[in-house]
């Protein structure tokens, strides 16, 4: 069973940035493909992007140029870049499979003021 932990968020004004952080723990060996969602007030939880176990990544075309996955497996953990931060990206952020496969974690809550 894999736990996952979410860090890294905060208050940020508007054109900030922010790296997320989410580490993984318990049976890792099996990890693979990985993801970040997000879930804004009131609405659904969407992918923001995702990375293979090689490293070939996927971010949602809205948010190309401005956010960047990437993982280190040595440590188990996947990392979100998030640059040029907006209002509308307040949300608590989530890491899980592409599948959604995983209890989720806590998540990490992101505020960007205007």
């Amino acid at each position: 069973q894999v736990h996952i932990v979410e860090s890294g968020g905060g208050l940020v004004q508007a054109g900030g940035s922010l790296r997320l952080s989410c580490a993984a723990s318990g049976s890792t060996s099996s990890l693979g493909a990985m993801a970040w969602y997000r879930q804004g007030p009131g609405k659904l939880r969407d992918l923001v992007a995702r990375i293979s176990i090689t490293g070939v990544t996927m971010v949602a075309n809205s948010l190309r140029g401005r956010f960047t996955i990437s993982r280190d497996n040595a440590d188990n953990t996947i990392y979100l870049q998030m640059n040029n931060l907006k209002p509308e990206d307040t949300a608590v952020y989530y890491c899980n499979t592409p599948t959604r496969s995983l209890a989720w974690g806590q998540g990490t809550q992101v505020t960007v003021s205007s």
